[in-house]
């Protein structure tokens, strides 16, 4: 009797994940920082074949992805990344968590030196629906790529793509590929026109390359 071999899990990544994983080349090493349950991971391990690990803040996150067998360990994007040795990886990802770190610039940074490449994805403050919620209220806005108020948002960095784009020719990082996308993960097509990005993009995903 032919034993056919065990097909992947079927997993549903959520659409903005999806995305980042069309991205990562199969058979590469990728770190994922800010990992959370793990769902990125288990992706990139079933269907990319790569050498996945991770790293996240959350205690109760972590146990749950190595109660998966996933390779994830407790740690700080904003303090441990200096632990892991220069091109340690093929790609490093950060995923809707850069607008949460204390030093934005530094992480960058190290992201950078960890992996050839990077990628990186955040929601943009200056998406129509952000100015408007300003000019119009004169409020911070709450929209769905920003769905907590301000007192109780873990978002402490906002920026637009421009704001980003800016940082990264300051650091001589190139940005070789940008998606645009909404709040649920699909693709704005408008909003691909370089000029109309910033305006109409809810959620930006960068592949980065060292120059």
């Amino acid at each position: 009797m032919m034993v056919s071999e065990e097909s992947p899990r079927e997993i549903r990544l959520r659409g903005d994940l999806q995305l980042v994983a069309d991205l990562v080349e199969p058979g590469t090493r990728v770190l994922d920082v800010g990992c959370r349950d793990g769902e990125l991971l288990h992706y990139l391990e079933d269907y990319k074949n790569v050498d996945a690990r991770g790293v996240e803040i959350d205690d109760t996150s972590v146990r749950k992805c190595v109660s998966h067998g996933l390779s994830v360990i407790q740690g700080d994007a904003d303090t441990d990344l200096s632990d892991y040795p220069s091109n340690a990886f093929d790609c490093v990802v950060l995923t809707q968590t850069l607008q949460t770190v204390h030093s934005p610039k530094t992480v960058l940074e190290e992201l950078m030196r960890i992996g050839d490449r990077a990628i990186v994805s955040f929601p943009n403050f200056g998406h129509w629906r952000v100015r408007c919620g300003l000019i119009g209220g004169g409020r911070m806005p709450v929209t769905k790529a920003f769905m907590q108020p301000w007192y109780e948002t873990a978002n402490i960095h906002v920026c637009t793509f421009r704001d980003f784009e800016d940082l990264c020719r300051t650091l001589d990082i190139i940005v070789r590929r940008r998606i645009v996308a909404n709040h649920q993960g699909q693709r704005r097509i408008l909003a691909a026109i370089k000029p109309l990005a910033n305006l109409f993009g809810e959620i930006g995903i960068f592949l980065l390359e060292k120059k």
